[in-house]
């Protein structure tokens, strides 16, 4: 008597089952768009890179080795971390490419012509930054305003 009888409850219809799993589905929906989508954008953009590795690129490799490339193979690249110091380092293991090599033209005489540039200008007196970050003209210029500043006093 000081109990009740427990009765089964009626089915709630066919959509019952659906409906218990609508939160799941929901669920890798979301971690489809946010985790897992980008990430295999990330991976196809990293073999890309792998791929289009050449001879004088400068790269990093997963250990924070940085250097740059001196042999290309299917699955090793020959890396110069130093002068006459040269690195075997798998391919799968780079991290990062810094820069890349201009691709070669047909023209044999415009290989050198960015970095002849670049000399020239730097040989002009263009600006260039020194370690401070502060240009080279800036320094000229604090210099020459401190020799007048003295050249007054006397």
């Amino acid at each position: 008597m000081l109990i009740s009888p427990a009765y089964a409850q009626a089915p709630g219809g066919a959509m019952g089952g659906i409906e218990a799993f609508l939160p799941l589905i929901l669920i890798f929906v979301v971690f489809y768009f946010l985790l897992i989508r980008p990430q295999q954008k990330r991976q196809k953009q990293h073999k890309e890179m792998l791929r289009n590795i050449r001879r004088g690129d400068r790269i990093v490799t997963n250990g924070g080795i940085i250097g740059k490339v001196a042999r290309v193979q299917d699955t090793e690249l020959d890396l110069e971390i130093a002068p006459d110091t040269k690195v075997k380092v798998m391919r799968d293991m780079v991290a990062t490419v810094l820069d890349k090599t201009e691709p070669v033209s047909g023209k044999g005489g415009d290989k050198g012509k960015k970095t002849e540039a670049a000399d020239e200008e730097t040989a002009e007196g263009e600006t260039t930054a020194t370690a401070g970050g502060a240009s080279a003209e800036a320094e000229k210029g604090k210099a020459g305003g401190l020799k007048s500043l003295l050249s007054g006093r006397k």
